[in-house]
């Protein structure tokens, strides 16, 4: 497991070396994202997939559950130990989503996911970039995020809530929080073509979670 000096919120350290994982089930986000996610794949009918941040690999089990040849990668060493130990078939390496993807890994994949990763990194467009130079032309690129929106910003003020939605105080947690237009627009402007957008989680106004998904022009 995870050294002593990486922390989460219940344990703060000014030490922490990565985003701690000790759990092996899947978030509560994953649980409603998972559905979503695997319809966008199957309507693409890809086969392999690089689930990009693949934390403890709840995600990227479900996806090798519904037949996809699947691999994945993260900075976190507690996440990866969870997940080989569930996934021991699955090719799983340690890789820091914010740097460039090892030329190995490019113009792989049919698919590349990421799930809930893109608000805890500082320069998201560098995920982007991974996410298209690891796709093969015309494959598909599906990343989610936490929804952020009037309505739902506006009743989590009211409620004061802020600090339970955002999580300052977690080590590696969120810096970066979309909405429709930011999120798409990132889509748009790292090159992927028929941008499509979704919510999950709730009803619109006050969704959980967006998914949007591209397509690397062939």
């Amino acid at each position: 497991m995870a050294s002593s000096s990486a922390k989460t919120d219940r344990e703060p350290s000014i030490h922490a070396t990565e985003f701690v994982w000790d759990a092996a089930h899947a978030t509560g986000a994953h649980r409603y994202l998972a559905s979503p996610v695997c319809a966008l794949l199957a309507a693409a009918r890809v086969r392999t997939v690089l689930d990009l941040g693949c934390g403890n690999g709840a995600m990227t089990a479900r996806l090798a559950a519904e037949g996809y040849e699947v691999s994945g990668c993260d900075n976190s060493v507690s996440g990866l130990e969870i997940a080989r130990a569930a996934l021991p078939a699955a090719t799983l390496f340690r890789h820091d989503v914010a740097t460039d993807l090892p030329p190995s890994q490019v113009g792989r994949y049919d698919a590349v996911v990421s799930t809930e990763v893109i608000e805890h990194l500082l320069l998201p467009r560098t995920l982007m970039r991974n996410a298209f130079r690891a796709l093969k032309p015309g494959g598909l690129f599906v990343a989610t995020t936490p929804y952020h929106g009037y309505v739902k910003n506006l009743l989590l003020a009211l409620m004061n809530k802020f600090d339970d939605h955002w999580h300052p105080l977690r080590d590696y947690g969120h810096v970066k929080f979309f909405s429709r237009r930011t999120l798409t627009r990132l889509f748009a402007e790292s090159g992927f073509e028929d941008v499509r957008y979704s919510t999950a989680g709730r009803v619109p106004p006050v969704a959980c979670s967006m998914v949007a998904s591209g397509t690397k022009p062939l």
